[in-house]
């Protein structure tokens, strides 16, 4: 689909973000009250030489301007190699590492992105190059993200990948980040109270349809899919928790 105002193409990918379009080799959307703190963000992100985001540009008639990321992003969540998994998980420790002791991390561990699934990760040659859409970034500790990578990128109800090769991707993904033991006690309570907090995240839309991103309908699937794999974690969390020990 192309903006008419400006001749660019819409970008589809994310599940928050909307007005995203792609002009030439820079991306538009627009503007929120967030914008201030990722654009502070990127620009650590360009200090510290951390390669896995998008640069911000500046902003005009509303919109913000970041550069463009050439890749595919997928629009579903599914199994993901090991190779893949490590990638992203990779990346996903050198941003945190580039926001720690930084003045926006204030007092948490790091910035989190806190929507760090494949739907917003950038994809080269099959493996995961850079993360995208930073409007839910926020000061945070790491654990939140890690727990919400591992359900998103590896954990699902439908055991495509057997529960066993889901927990075994899971110990992948403490070691490759690099977790303390104390943590990866901790990471299975923390994917439960993430999926909660999901539940929880959607269900405020639907009572306030007015302001939600998404059709009601839509609202309702994301929380039963929340709700499924909650029970489906918390029926099974012996087995995560042995992997991770």
């Amino acid at each position: 689909m192309t903006d008419a105002s400006g001749g660019a193409v819409a970008l589809t990918g994310g599940r928050m973000a909307s007005e995203v379009f792609r002009r030439d080799d820079t991306v538009l959307r627009a503007a929120s009250d967030s914008s201030e703190f990722m654009a502070s963000l990127l620009k650590i992100f360009e200090q510290q030489n951390f390669l896995g985001a998008p640069k911000y540009l500046g902003q005009v008639d509303g919109k913000d301007i970041l550069s463009y990321i050439d890749g595919e992003v997928p629009t579903k969540f599914q199994p993901w190699s090991d190779d893949q998994v490590r990638a992203a998980v990779r990346l996903l420790r050198e941003m945190h590492d580039a926001t720690r002791g930084s003045d926006l991390a204030g007092r948490f561990d790091v910035v989190c992105h806190h929507d760090p699934g494949p739907n917003n990760a950038v994809f080269q040659d099959g493996i995961p190059a850079a993360f995208i859409d930073f409007e839910q970034a926020a000061p945070g500790g790491r654990l939140e993200d890690v727990a919400y990578f591992a359900w998103t990128w590896t954990i699902s109800s439908k055991q495509v990948m057997p529960l066993e090769d889901q927990a075994a991707q899971v110990r992948l993904i403490a070691n490759v980040y690099g977790l303390g033991e104390a943590e990866r006690r901790a990471l299975v309570d923390c994917v439960l109270e993430r999926q909660s907090r999901n539940v929880r995240f959607w269900a405020e839309f639907l009572a306030s349809p007015e302001t939600a991103p998404a059709a009601p309908e839509v609202l309702a699937d994301r929380i039963a899919w929340s709700k499924r794999e909650h029970h489906f974690v918390y029926a099974h969390r012996e087995v995560f928790d042995r992997a991770l020990t």
